[in-house]
């Protein structure tokens, strides 16, 4: 892993007003800030930098009575306009006996006794608008007023993990829209990257990572998307790559219809137990090379893993081809960063990378540190390049 100059954590759990939140005045039960992390970046008309921050909020006390509490988005009165959709909702409390949960992962609760796994949040996350200075390294304005939360019942228990891409006139923003209904991608887009307009439902099965290219290719939108399964099926003998979760392509006419390209993307190599598992990081953005990914790798460990950060360079008309990868990480996680918050860790060993702007000889990165705050590290470009 590389050393860089400019590293640190921008913001947190502790920057974050929830008497702003789209939650406040609901609940009737204390909540804080479990992370402000996994932040979407791009840069706005004005030369400033914006992240999308993902806030996970969570009850102080989620346990009593004999149960564990979920947070929970529904529609006032049941009802939902004819598309889906309803601006008007609030927030409620589901209790779950404890003698029918599993808690070991402080992120969730599996539900015991089924066929499948099923599950359900410590927390509900809504994306929060952070804008920072031109270098990434200060905060500017967080702006509440238009923060993007639940709005239908395919989302009611949260919207995470935003990822914002800049393609022609339009930001284009994908967010992970979490129910029991699916676990769906859903899209945004903007005029300006800070007024967000919900579009629709694009993925309809349970996809981590969808990524945007950053310009199109032959007139055609083109994503990194990374569906989910309990089910893979094993390479031949001596293969050089690794059957599970990869990074798959798809295009698309309009941003709203996508169609899965028939030739894989990037793939776990099998003489690496740092990918065993893999997804998207950063929307690819388009240099003299080719495409620029970056994206995340999964070393077994414990419960969560130790996540990692690499790249690719992808051809800059086939983006099937990869033309030059690391096994080195670029990123992995920095415990001198997260020191002063180690009275709230609960993961260890994770950085998320998602997402990437030019900034002349270099590029500001942002990251998710621990799931619990923000990151920027500003890399070289000469990093990147033969």
């Amino acid at each position: 892993m590389s050393s860089f100059p400019v590293d640190r954590l921008v913001f947190g759990p502790d920057d974050v007003d929830l008497a702003r939140s789209p939650l406040a005045g609901h609940l009737g039960a204390e909540t804080y800030v479990l992370g402000a992390f996994n932040p979407g970046l791009t840069r706005l008309p004005n030369g400033n930098l914006l992240m999308m921050v993902r806030i996970a909020e969570a009850l102080r006390q989620p346990i009593f009575d004999g149960h564990v509490h979920a947070i929970r988005w529904e529609a006032e009165g049941g009802r939902r306009h004819a598309g889906g959709m309803s601006q008007a909702g609030r927030y409620v409390l589901d209790a779950w006996p404890l003698d029918q949960v599993d808690t070991a992962d402080p992120r969730k609760f599996l539900i015991r006794g089924g066929r499948w796994r099923v599950m359900a949040l410590t927390s509900l996350s809504w994306i929060l608008p952070v804008e920072l200075s031109a270098d990434g390294l200060d905060v500017v304005a967080v702006h509440y007023d238009r923060a993007v939360a639940p709005q239908g019942s395919f989302q009611c228990y949260g919207v995470e993990d935003a990822r914002v891409s800049h393609v022609g006139d339009r930001w284009l923003m994908t967010t992970c829209s979490v129910s029991p209904e699916r676990h769906s991608t859903t899209l945004y887009s903007s005029t300006d990257g800070l007024e967000w307009t919900f579009e629709d439902v694009v993925l309809d099965h349970q996809n981590k990572d969808m990524l945007i290219f950053e310009g199109r290719i032959d007139g055609q939108y083109w994503a990194q998307t990374r569906p989910l399964g309990d089910l893979y099926f094993a390479y031949p003998p001596g293969s050089e790559w690794r059957a599970g979760p990869s990074i798959n392509l798809a295009t698309s006419p309009d941003a709203l219809h996508w169609k899965p390209h028939r030739e894989p993307g990037i793939r776990p190599h099998a003489d690496t137990i740092a990918t065993a598992r893999m997804g998207g990081g950063t929307p690819p953005i388009l240099t003299d090379e080719g495409w620029l990914t970056l994206w995340h790798g999964v070393e077994p460990k414990e419960i969560v893993g130790v996540y990692r950060t690499y790249w690719s360079i992808l051809d800059r008309d086939d983006p099937t081809r990869v033309l030059r990868t690391e096994h080195a990480p670029l990123l992995e996680a920095n415990t001198e960063l997260t020191r002063p918050l180690e009275d709230k860790m609960y993961v260890r060993d994770v950085v998320f990378t998602t997402g990437i702007a030019d900034a002349g000889d270099h590029y500001v990165v942002a990251s998710g540190e621990a799931d619990l705050a923000c990151r920027i590290t500003h890399v070289p470009k000469s990093v990147f390049q033969a």
